[in-house]
């Protein structure tokens, strides 16, 4: 990869959800300069899924990500060919990033820095769809996957039809789930991936549905013509096999909160440390297997109630939500996980792939920038 800096400012690319060695991750070790270029190097080592990639440096994740600098990084395999999923792109295979922003009166893009937003994160009150307000999507009488990417900053989606039809969930942020898991709503968080098929077979030509959120629209469906369909939902699509118990060497316990009761800006901490780019605060070993227990407690007078939790370089199972099995659409590899205010979740990962120093942080990413991000080592 070739990446050219031509901003004013000092940037760098986060291949989120891609196995890569430390040195190639993109995080805020690897800046690039302006006017300089950055030259990663790496196999793909993974099934097929749905990355994407963005600015990682360190205070300025939030505002450049906001400014646009993000896309779609898809991979495919033999596998994900073979099976007659809708796989098509840009007829019946399509990505779909969706971003809340705020715009200033001449239409320009506005990003807050005021304290609260640097507390609470960036909410705009138009919602874009790769790009676009409101946009719409013609559709034949056939399936349609989505590859749905939670671009924003801070918001967070339970996204459902106009008319409350189902529709399935078959991959989640690192592939395919092992069966297709039938929805009415989805909820996800910033950073989070799902792809999805929705059926439209079932509607006329000239019907209109909506993919929604409880507070907005996100965009419309109009069927407008019949078509045959070959694609089929398979029975069994992935090979999650899951990761036993009894492998694990090692638990950790990581706590998201804030340090200072909300009267300090940079409070935000994993553990009660705010994030220093010079300590490495865990060291794995290369090929363990580890629990990593992570919470969310509430404090007094605190109203940062949700974190999505993102760990660069690997993908993890679900073991548990605050004791209880994960939903069936979490049952796959995930890189996010979104933990719900008092919520307690058990990870199972192994390090297998590379060496290197990886971030783990808060994907809504003002809480990042303000401190909530810490770093391990694989060894």
């Amino acid at each position: 990869m070739r990446v050219n800096n031509a901003l004013d400012e000092s940037t760098t690319v986060h291949w989120h959800g891609l196995h890569v060695a430390g040195p190639s991750d993109g995080g805020p070790h690897q800046v690039i300069a302006p006017g300089k270029s950055w030259r990663p190097s790496f196999n793909i080592v993974q099934e097929a899924a749905t990355l994407w990639y963005h600015p990682h440096p360190k205070g300025q994740t939030g505002r450049q990500v906001y400014r646009g600098l993000a896309g779609f990084f898809i991979i495919d395999d033999d596998r994900s060919l073979d099976l007659n999923l809708p796989n098509k792109y840009g007829e019946n295979d399509i990505p779909l990033v969706i971003q809340d922003r705020k715009f200033t009166t001449d239409g320009q893009l506005e990003y807050e820095t005021s304290f609260i937003f640097s507390r609470n994160g960036m909410f705009g009150d138009e919602i874009l769809v790769n790009g676009e307000i409101n946009p719409t999507l013609k559709v034949g009488t056939a399936k349609i996957r989505l590859r749905v990417l939670n671009g924003s900053n801070t918001r967070i989606y339970n996204l459902s039809l106009s008319d409350r039809s189902n529709f399935v969930q078959i991959a989640s942020d690192g592939g395919f789930l092992n069966r297709p898991v039938k929805l009415r709503s989805l909820e996800i968080s910033p950073g989070e991936r799902a792809e999805i098929v929705i059926d439209f077979s079932k509607y006329s030509v000239g019907d209109s549905i909506r993919l929604k959120d409880p507070s907005f629209d996100i965009m419309q469906f109009i069927v407008n013509k019949r078509v045959e369909d070959k694609t089929t939902i398979p029975t069994r699509i992935g090979d999650v096999k899951k990761i036993p118990r009894s492998a694990a060497i090692r638990k950790r316990t990581f706590v998201l909160k804030s340090a200072g009761g909300g009267v300090a800006k940079q409070d935000l901490t994993i553990n009660g440390k705010l994030f220093d780019l010079k300590r490495i605060d865990e060291t794995v070993g290369r090929g363990d297997t580890e629990i990593w227990e992570v919470r969310n407690p509430s404090s007094p007078g605190e109203n940062l109630s949700l974190h999505p939790l993102h760990i660069h370089g690997i993908h993890f199972q679900i073991l548990s939500r605050n004791g209880r099995a994960p939903a069936e659409n979490e049952r796959g590899w995930k890189d996010t996980l979104l933990l719900h205010k008092d919520e307690t979740a058990k990870l199972i990962m192994r390090f297998e792939d590379f060496k290197g120093v990886y971030m783990y942080h808060c994907h809504m990413l003002e809480h990042e920038d303000a401190g909530m991000m810490a770093q391990f080592e694989t060894k």
